[in-house]
């Protein structure tokens, strides 16, 4: 096409080409249950658009920002390209895991160390898991992240819609009942190794059934020499269902370099007496979006939400959460924690929302933000929405500067300032640390956030 031809498109017209210009391999080489919306997902999207600051869930962050680029939206190529020293230079030390890579969104069977696993339990690709577990795949799949819901959150569908239109592959997590896997998965998740910005689009789905244990830890990251590459976009969709008395950890690390945007779906739903834990840590990145959906559907569930924002320069980083109580006598914790620096900016919008008859609710969210300059900014909205009488809910949310008194106090005791800063900075983001239940990803984190503020032992993971 020309280039002035070109140009006259809007950014929703490219995609809605793109779409149109799927080969019937791309739109048809998937099972039954991802062919048969994809029709729908981009009539949906074509009807809503990218998400605008017009939209109240949207109101600081500007998706369209991040679309500037010439992005290759066709699905990444099939056979992804990543080397043995660019995996493991990726890889947590003294972490045993069984070991999953995708590379711009496609699963790397040559790249992955899956290993043994227990009996009935499938990690590794998405495409490939919907062939082998079809019944399991056909009753999760867009089940919790459904565009097509009228109970779903029709500001965030377009996204999701987007992403069902053109979704490919991925990681596909299945863990048959009173099964618990015998140690964590590790999924690596690098960019595309092209110099031309791709417009991943990843899928992924986790089936933890009744009495079934799992942990995953996900880590978005890039190799040296693809850090200064063209910036990426990936918009990303994750579905988690937990069964009863069942329980899953789940962790994941942004840090795909300055240049690397994206937009994160996750919807997790968990039934009686089951536990779902779950870290977000943002460490770079151009604009960053998470949207975290947890719905405790049956009775005594625990939901843990965590989450750690270091942003500096010109980072964008937008943290929404919602919490739907859905049944009675669930606890759910939020604790939301941002650092920002130079001209960064940050969001946190999280809310709780009670159902009616959803009583004996103990629910705790937290926001807390430190700005090292006056030139950054943090906008945070937590927010309570309650149909019920017999509840125990709170939310706060403290914004600051480090206290000048502490650092006063620690250099009037011998300590440089330096040094005072970085103590003051890692008892701020110990707690979220501490949360994790991975020693090696602990002590990872430590290190990172060491390196990035002079902090090292300050935080005191693991000492």
């Amino acid at each position: 096409m020309p280039a002035t031809v070109q140009e006259e498109l809007s950014t929703e017209d490219r995609f809605l080409q793109a779409f149109e210009g799927l080969s019937d391999e791309a739109k048809n080489g998937t099972v039954e249950a991802v062919q048969g919306r994809r029709r729908r997902a981009i009539e949906q999207f074509e009807a809503l658009g990218f998400p605008t600051n017009q939209l109240e869930a949207y109101k600081y962050t500007n998706v369209a920002k991040a679309l500037r680029h010439e992005y290759r939206i066709a699905p990444a190529e099939a056979a992804p390209q990543a080397s043995t020293e660019e995996v493991e230079a990726l890889l947590l030390p003294d972490l045993d895991a069984h070991v999953v890579v995708t590379v711009g969104g496609r699963y790397s069977e040559e790249r992955s160390d899956v290993g043994a696993l227990p009996n009935g339990a499938f990690v590794g690709s998405f495409a490939e898991g919907a062939n082998a577990h079809p019944d399991v795949f056909d009753a999760h799949y867009g089940q919790y992240a459904d565009f097509e819901s009228e109970a779903g959150d029709p500001e965030q569908s377009a996204m999701t819609a987007l992403n069902a239109a053109f979704a490919q592959d991925g990681l596909f997590l299945y863990v048959p009942e009173d099964v618990a896997l015998d140690k964590p998965v590790y999924a690596l998740h690098l960019p595309s190794a092209g110099d031309e910005p791709l417009f991943a689009q990843p899928r992924h789905l986790f089936v933890i059934e009744e009495n079934a244990e799992a942990r995953l830890i996900e880590m978005r990251r890039a190799p040296e020499q693809r850090e200064h590459a063209p910036g990426s976009f990936t918009n990303a969709v994750r579905e988690a269902y937990v069964g009863a008395h069942g329980h899953f950890d789940h962790y994941i690390v942004q840090d795909e370099g300055a240049g690397a945007s994206q937009h994160t779906t996750f919807d997790a739903y968990h039934e009686t007496e089951s536990v779902f834990d779950t870290l977000t840590v943002t460490l770079s990145g151009d604009l960053v979006r998470n949207n975290l959906t947890i719905t405790p559907a049956g009775e005594f569930c625990e939901s843990h939400l965590n989450g750690l924002y270091l942003g500096s320069g010109e980072m964008h980083v937008d943290n929404r959460t919602i919490v739907e109580h859905a049944a009675p006598d669930c606890v759910s914790n939020q604790l939301y924690k941002g650092i920002l620096e130079d001209d960064a900016t940050g969001v946190f919008n999280g809310r709780v929302h009670v159902h009616r008859g959803s009583q004996r609710i103990n629910a705790y969210q937290s926001n807390k933000n430190i700005v090292l300059e006056r030139s950054a900014q943090i906008y945070s909205k937590p927010e309570l929405e309650i149909y019920a009488d017999d509840v125990e809910c709170s939310h706060g949310s403290t914004t600051g500067e480090l206290d000048e008194d502490a650092i006063f106090y620690l250099r009037s005791r011998g300590i440089p300032a330096e040094r005072a800063r970085a103590m003051l900075l890692g008892a701020f983001a110990r707690d979220v640390v501490e949360s994790v239940r991975s020693e090696p990803l602990a002590a990872w984190l430590t290190d990172e956030v060491g390196a990035r503020y002079g902090a090292g032992q300050a935080l005191g993971v693991g000492s």
